[in-house]
């Protein structure tokens, strides 16, 4: 047996979680494909408790600094856990996308999210030629040019914040006829005299040759087919939980978010618990993520006792 706990991601619930587990002296590996999380591209965080702003960047270093300063922690950042294999004897062996395989008795799943994206003609075709699904990115390399920002939430609110100060046109492209995200957030985007909200419209197309020319929508109470001219596509829809690779182990919700026991982050398989993004905790927040990975350590901790 290689480790006590292998815990899989390195965003607020993997690193939390890897801070506790050293505290516990518990043998412990941490394999993420980069440290820091979703918000790492946030321009300007303020809900993380005890700091009233930091950018996403900063936040990110901060907690890695944190988890690097313990002693009892290896730390694989640069690499993907592609398979997990339940034994018969309880423990688990783990594969990565760089072939190399490890063995745990616990598992601890924190491997967040991933972009949604449309799925529509000339999405996949024009990523990174004028489709993009990061603002904070991508929106200075948008001067002057007329955009589109496809999504109803937060993440497209923001993403609408962040052109902002670089596009001239900012078009908010809405399947329904409400926003979903903060109100706060909602009044910016709706008070901005560069920015047009289109309700009711569903995305069908991305066009474009050698970069993105435009988007077609049908609209939802017409049905009538319509196309706007951008420069590019901001697909802002949400995330996807990051559990594929652990579908035949745990039960998981109609989104593929991991069921886990709201009282200690276990999910349905013994021996391995989830926290964070990729679970079906209802609010999906930094500091929310890194609660359950604590509390989540915690019980590990207690059943690794019980076992020693």
């Amino acid at each position: 047996m290689d480790y006590d706990l292998i815990i899989i991601g390195g965003g607020p619930a993997g690193i939390a979680a890897g801070i506790y587990a050293a505290r516990k002296k518990m043998r412990t590996l941490l394999i993420a494909d980069g440290l820091g999380g979703q918000s790492v591209v946030s321009a300007d965080i303020q809900n993380w408790i005890g700091i009233p702003s930091i950018s996403g960047f900063d936040l990110a270093k901060s907690m890695e600094a944190h988890l690097r300063a313990q002693e009892g922690v290896v730390i694989v950042d640069d690499d993907l856990v592609t398979g997990v294999a339940k034994k018969d004897d309880g423990t688990f062996s783990l594969a990565t996308r760089s072939g190399k395989t490890y063995g745990a008795r616990y598992i601890l799943l924190a491997s967040g999210s991933s972009h949604k994206k449309l799925n529509v003609p000339g999405e996949s075709t024009f990523e990174g030629k004028g489709v993009v699904y990061c603002s904070i990115c991508d929106a200075p390399l948008f001067g002057g040019k007329t955009v589109a920002v496809v999504g109803g939430g937060n993440s497209a609110l923001e993403a609408v914040i962040d052109l902002v100060p670089y596009a001239a046109k900012i078009y908010l492209v809405v399947r329904s006829e409400v926003l979903k995200g903060d109100p706060v957030t909602q009044e910016k985007v709706k008070s901005h005299p560069n920015v047009e909200i289109i309700w009711n419209a569903v995305t069908q197309e991305v066009a474009g040759a050698e970069t993105v020319t435009g988007i077609r929508y049908q609209d939802a109470k017409s049905g009538e087919i319509k196309d706007l001219p951008v420069d590019g596509v901001f697909v802002e829809i949400g995330l996807a939980p990051n559990s594929d690779f652990v579908k035949d182990l745990v039960e998981r919700d109609a989104y593929g978010a991991v069921k886990v026991d709201g009282k200690t982050q276990a999910t349905s398989c013994p021996g391995i618990w989830a926290a964070g993004d990729v679970t079906d905790v209802l609010y999906k927040q930094n500091n929310i993520s890194a609660g359950d990975g604590i509390k989540a350590v915690l019980n590990i901790y207690d059943q690794l006792k019980k076992r020693s």
